[in-house]
């Protein structure tokens, strides 16, 4: 009986610990040049850019459907260049983001894997930038609300749904998130 109850503790003990988020820190690949490069007077501090919508998608994911590559898939199906993620729902069964992790350049991401954490979507936003998606997801579990910039491997759960407003053609969004034009 013992035997028994040790073996049964030691499978909650590892099942507990693969249900815990894996941390990796990368830092970003840059040269020490471009880091030290101050800001330019020749770029303005912010700006504004105008346009106009010229179709909304709403867009459906199912059960077990990988988020970022259904994104990038129907990214490319419906011919879209650039466009804004105005706002997302659903759950996951795993997520993957990352988060930046310092505040000095050479800038780090801390990359968060739970190929075994359910969670909502709480929001999503950000943009599709000349047919790159750039995606950020706020996860909510019972504990917490936790999340950033969206990586493959997070997987639907009961179903996700993605809203995203499609840019009229002569929107330029190629330098907006673009960390050295500064």
């Amino acid at each position: 009986m013992r035997r028994l109850i040790q073996v049964l503790v030691s499978l909650a003990i590892l099942d507990l610990a693969a249900a815990q988020p894996i941390h990796t820190e990368l830092t970003n690949a840059t040269t020490p040049a471009e880091d030290a490069r101050p800001n330019s007077d020749q770029v303005p501090d912010v700006y504004a850019l105008t346009g106009q919508f010229d179709r909304v998608l709403v867009l459906r994911f199912k059960y077990q459907t990988d988020l970022l590559a259904g994104l990038e898939r129907m990214v490319k199906v419906c011919k879209i260049r650039n466009a804004v993620i105005l706002s997302g729902i659903g759950s996951v069964k795993s997520y993957h983001y990352h988060t930046v992790s310092n505040g000095t350049f050479p800038s780090k991401n801390v990359l968060v894997k739970n190929p075994a954490g359910p969670a909502d979507i709480a929001g999503m936003n950000g943009y599709v930038i000349d047919g790159r998606v750039h995606a950020h997801i706020t996860f909510s579990d019972p504990d917490k609300a936790f999340g950033g910039h969206l990586e493959p491997g997070t997987t639907v759960f009961t179903f996700a749904i993605v809203t995203v407003g499609v840019f009229k053609d002569g929107m330029d969004l190629d330098r907006v998130d673009d960390k050295n034009y500064r």
